[in-house]
C-alpha cells in the first residue's frame, strides 16, 4: 500500500503561482510513477504531469499541452515527495488537484493510477 498526502494549494490571483506537495508512504519500488490530475466541477478528471523513474532513468516528466511550460514537476528522493510548481496561473487552472502514484511505467489515463491522495483545491481568480 502506497499513502499519498497533499498540501499547498489555496487562492492565488491570475498570474500567481502556487507550489503543491504529494509526500508518499509504504511500499515503494525501484520503477514508480507518480503524477497530478485535476479535475474541475463538472468536468472530467484530466492529467496534469508525471514524473517516473527507475533503475535507469531518474525523473523522465510529462506535462498537459494545457500547462507546458508554466508546470514543473520534481521529486525529492530522500523526502519521498513530488512538487508541482504551477506559474503563471489562469482561472481555468482552477479545480481540485490530485496526486496519484502506480508502479510501473506512467500513464496519462487516471484508471491506470492505484493509488490517490485526498485531493487540494487550487482556486485562480481574475
Amino acid at each position: 500500500q502506497v499513502q499519498l498526502v497533499e498540501s499547498g494549494g489555496g487562492l492565488v490571483q491570475a498570474g500567481g503561482s502556487l507550489r503543491l506537495s504529494c509526500a508518499a508512504s509504504g511500499r515503494t519500488s525501484s520503477s514508480y510513477a507518480m503524477a497530478w490530475f485535476r479535475q474541475a466541477p463538472g468536468k472530467e478528471r484530466e492529467f496534469v504531469s508525471a514524473i517516473y523513474w527507475n533503475g535507469r532513468w531518474n525523473g523522465n516528466t510529462y506535462y498537459a499541452d494545457s500547462v507546458k511550460g508554466r508546470f514543473t514537476i520534481s521529486r525529492d528522493s530522500p523526502k519521498n515527495t513530488v512538487y508541482l510548481q504551477m506559474n503563471n496561473l489562469k482561472p481555468e487552472d482552477t479545480a481540485v488537484y490530485y496526486c496519484a502514484a502506480k508502479f510501473g511505467y506512467w500513464d496519462s489515463k487516471y484508471l491506470e493510477y492505484n493509488y490517490w491522495g485526498q485531493g487540494i483545491q487550487v482556486t485562480v481568480s481574475s
